[in-house]
């Protein structure tokens, strides 16, 4: 039997079902969002790019913005 290991963890306020061990960059990826132009947060903390390839906690608030250009 395969191991599909899974945490919960919610996105811009709405839970999701990822596979264990998933970092924001492959968030980022699974999301279809692009890696630049967009800043996270985990559980209301900044979520530094150079901390993008560690996983993300099994019930982590995870909040992700886009820049938007204009005036």
């Amino acid at each position: 039997m395969t191991d599909h290991a899974q945490v919960s963890i919610r996105v811009n306020g709405t839970d999701r079902d990822l596979p264990a061990g998933i970092t924001a960059a492959g968030l980022l990826d699974a999301l279809g969002l692009p890696d630049r132009g967009v800043a996270v947060a985990v559980d209301d903390a900044v979520h530094p790019r150079s901390a993008w390839d560690r996983p993300l906690p099994d019930g982590a608030r995870v909040e992700i913005l886009t820049a938007v250009q204009g005036g």
